[in-house]
């Protein structure tokens, strides 16, 4: 048994998390709010836990793709 094979399970589950996330970002590109996203069945039948959805917002992609639409909708608040 190599070293890869030893660390193999720190790989696991990436690619669930990855197609997870580029499902976010296709919804919320489409227009969604980024809770209604979270609370699709798509979301919690994968990642179950709320941590786990939670995890989500600390992918870079992620917040890339909602941050822009986050500082525009708090720019539009403080000029009501």
């Amino acid at each position: 048994m190599g070293l890869k094979d030893l660390f193999s399970f720190l790989g696991q589950g990436s690619s669930k998390d990855d197609r997870v996330a580029q499902y976010v970002i296709r919804e919320h590109d489409r227009g969604r709010s980024l809770n209604e996203i979270l609370e699709d069945k798509y979301v919690v039948n994968r990642l179950q836990s709320p941590e786990q959805r939670a995890r989500l917002l600390d992918r870079p992609e992620i917040m890339q793709a909602i941050g822009g639409d986050m500082t525009e909708a708090s720019e539009a608040s403080l000029k009501d």
